[in-house]
């Protein structure tokens, strides 16, 4: 180190030195090592201060990386903007952006399921029901739903309801009760029209539960008991009729035959004597009766009931 030049007194020539030459050279001593030390703390103020720079490049490099490296899943997809401007989708997998200039925002592509409040509705025949559904859909385009609207899922939520309200207010109550189906389709129809153009399909809808009032489910009840009242009152009128045409047919086919007539009491008394009852009741014919009335009444000269008198004429002379 050049310290001859700092100080004001020259060094002593070698040899003895004499007691005033002898506090010179301590003085020097003195003056060179405080030098030295002042520049060692200088040297190591530097070498730490290079140190925290270092620290501090590498921290900020970390961050930068981590920054610029995305990882999407297989159900997500990122939607770049390059200073705000839209630069489309990536993903899935590892991909790299430009920190401080990229902004990525991620969009979940798997089937949403959302229940739709119960939204109170008055049918096309003035009935007030409680209805709530159902609803199923996804993120078909990433870019639309970031750009088109500021909330997709709320956005659908909403269409959903005023779309429930409207189609049902369209129907009468034994539609909505009997043709849930096409129902379902026709709110899934209108519903996925107006998303189309926010990316977001919408694959089904389906009407969950129907609350009636309590004076309605009374009245729905006493029609369908009076329903099936008037099915029994037809079904036991159409036995009747059916019973009294083959009663007619068999009436036809005994009487063509007395020998046949003779078989049926037969084995109607066979039927009559396999129950070992201790009275049994035999059936006589009317004409049998008729008949033998009919030979009694001629031996005793009495005209039958219901044939008319013979008149004899007397021959001419």
């Amino acid at each position: 180190m050049k310290l001859k030049g700092r100080l004001k007194r020259p060094l002593p020539p070698q040899g003895r030195l004499q007691p005033e030459k002898l506090a010179d050279r301590e003085w020097v001593s003195h003056t060179i090592g405080r030098h030295m030390v002042r520049e060692r703390g200088i040297e190591m103020g530097l070498l730490s201060s290079f140190g925290v720079i270092v620290i501090i490049l590498v921290i900020l490099a970390f961050i930068l990386v981590t920054s610029a490296v995305k990882v999407v899943q297989e159900y997500e997809r990122g939607v770049i903007f390059r200073l705000g401007r839209l630069t489309g989708a990536k993903g899935p997998g590892l991909f790299f952006i430009i920190p401080g200039v990229d902004r990525m925002m991620k969009i979940d592509l798997r089937v949403i399921t959302m229940v739709v409040e119960p939204q109170e509705v008055i049918t096309r025949d003035n009935v007030t029901v409680k209805v709530n559904a159902v609803l199923y859909f996804k993120v078909v385009d990433p870019n639309q739903a970031v750009v088109q609207v500021l909330d997709y899922v709320r956005a659908t939520s909403q269409v959903s309801q005023t779309t429930l309200r409207s189609v049902l207010g369209q129907s009468d109550l034994d539609e909505l009760l009997s043709q849930r189906d096409q129902i379902n389709q026709r709110l899934q129809k209108i519903i996925d029209e107006q998303t189309e153009p926010w990316g977001v399909k919408v694959s089904v809808v389906e009407v969950k539960d129907v609350e009636l009032p309590q004076s309605m489910q009374r009245a729905m009840a006493k029609q369908a008991e009076a329903e099936r009242e008037k099915r029994a009152k037809l079904i036991h009128a159409q036995g009747e009729f059916d019973a009294s045409a083959r009663l007619a047919d068999a009436a036809d086919v005994l009487n063509r035959s007395s020998t046949a007539l003779q078989l049926r009491y037969l084995q109607t008394l066979t039927e009559i004597a396999v129950e070992k009852n201790s009275t049994i009741i035999f059936p006589v014919p009317i004409d049998i009766l008729t008949a033998l009335m009919s030979g009694a009444g001629k031996r005793d000269g009495h005209v039958p009931a219901g044939e008319p008198p013979k008149v004899v004429t007397p021959p001419a002379e």
